[in-house]
């Protein structure tokens, strides 16, 4: 930041003083110019023709450096076909006039043609009553004073603009110190945070930087909950695992004739679990990735069609709106429906119907899964949903999917509801997921 100061600091101050610069010279050198017009008018003014075709004046010009030899003020006549008359200043000198040019309007210009004392010269050419020679009038001043001016300007503005960019990249280093100094007392709030032992950003602080205190104090809040979540995991996945493994270590020690069948139901029973915790471990990490965007056509489509060559003989249909978005991984969103539609087509009577965004709500996109088997008493539509519960035992499965429905569900900010199917008379699954923006 003060480097970027700095150099536009100095941009903007050699612009500024070069365009200060020009006006005050170009102020000055008009100045100038005005005093050498108002003594050529002069000169014209008291000029007059001789019977000879001479011009003189028939009053003497008012400066008196015009009479002194060398005084730095010059003026001359000149016409074609005449002699150069001088002014006595010029002495034994004459200055060098273009004839081959009129000059109806005063011209200006430098000149160095005296070594050692440039000249501003102003010039007109005009032709005087009775004469029919174009003359051309001329005053030169020696630049001396001119340029001292201009020399002090400069050096004005020099000094000047060095104080002022010097002062201003001062301001901008202690508005770049003082300015940041909030995020230097964040900083030292997160130091206390790691060496305290604290979870919160709890200080004082502007309110230009509150926002982002609080979003780094809901980003604490988002990793201890995940935390947790992780050690509740680790905790159910060891304690779902402690059972099985005192099983077969028992049916080991004591050497049971059944061991292999014990070992066989107590390993389906840990992958069970296992497949179960990793599910929920997935979502989370995906969840904390970013905002996922999935069509839920797509996905439903996609799923149809691998149940449809598992079970040819149920009848599965796809309704709904088309260009509905949720805010969850396209994988997760498989892995749900993929669980409801095969539960629906196995446990139903052939027909399943899948409704996307049923109902109308600005937040959730509720997607119904029907089917037309013999449903669910509402007495066990909550205990359904634990670890390895299962009402048909007669077909194979592990009891595990509407448990990962709706954990992952509830990881992205959803949920699932069972009820009754008005139109198919079975089961009908509501799974409510946040929309996509």
């Amino acid at each position: 930041m003060m480097v970027i100061a700095a150099g536009w600091i100095l941009v903007l101050l050699f612009a500024g003083g070069f365009a200060l610069d020009r006006a005050l010279v170009d102020l000055v050198e008009d100045n100038f110019d005005d005093q050498l017009e108002y003594l050529l008018t002069g000169m014209i003014a008291s000029s007059e023709v001789g019977p000879e075709g001479e011009v003189f004046y028939y009053r003497p010009l008012g400066d008196q450096r015009f009479l002194e030899p060398n005084s730095g003020l010059y003026w001359q006549i000149s016409g074609e076909d005449h002699e150069d008359w001088p002014s006595r200043s010029l002495w034994d000198r004459t200055l060098q006039i273009n004839l081959d040019h009129v000059d109806d309007e005063v011209h200006y210009y430098d000149s160095d043609q005296f070594e050692g004392e440039p000249l501003r010269i102003a010039e007109r050419s005009l032709t005087l009553p009775e004469s029919d020679t174009q003359w051309t009038f001329a005053v030169a001043s020696a630049r001396e004073e001119l340029d001292a001016q201009i020399t002090r300007i400069r050096s004005i503005l020099i000094w000047s603009f060095a104080v002022l960019g010097l002062g201003l990249f001062v301001m901008a280093a202690l508005q770049s110190f003082y300015g940041l100094r909030p995020l230097r007392r964040v900083r030292m709030a997160i130091q206390r945070i790691r060496t305290t032992g604290t979870n919160r950003v709890t200080d004082p602080l502007p309110l230009e930087v509150q926002p982002l205190v609080d979003e780094l104090n809901m980003l604490l809040a988002h990793s201890e909950k995940q935390a947790e979540e992780a050690r509740t995991h680790a905790g159910n996945l060891a304690h779902a695992l402690k059972t099985p493994l005192t099983v077969v270590n028992n049916a080991a020690t004591a050497r049971a004739p059944d061991l292999p069948d014990t070992v066989i139901r107590e390993a389906t029973t840990m992958r069970r679990h296992v497949d179960h915790h990793l599910a929920r471990a997935r979502a989370v990490g995906r969840r904390a990735v970013g905002l996922a965007r999935t069509k839920v056509s797509d996905s439903a489509g996609a799923v149809l069609r691998a149940v449809e060559r598992l079970y040819p003989a149920v009848r599965i249909d796809l309704d709904g709106r088309k260009e509905a978005f949720v805010s969850i991984e396209r994988q997760d969103l498989d892995e749900i429906l993929g669980n409801l539609i095969e539960n629906a087509a196995k446990y139903g009577g052939g027909s399943v119907f899948v409704t996307v965004d049923a109902e109308p709500d600005d937040t959730q996109c509720v997607i119904w899964v029907e089917d037309d088997g013999m449903g669910i008493p509402e007495e066990k539509r909550i205990e359904i949903f634990d670890r390895g519960a299962r009402l048909d035992t007669g077909k194979p499965g592990t009891g595990l999917g509407l448990a990962i429905v709706r954990d992952v569900a509830e990881i992205y900010g959803g949920g699932v509801e069972l009820d009754e199917s008005e139109d198919l008379g079975g089961l009908l699954v509501k799974l409510s997921l946040p929309r996509a923006r």
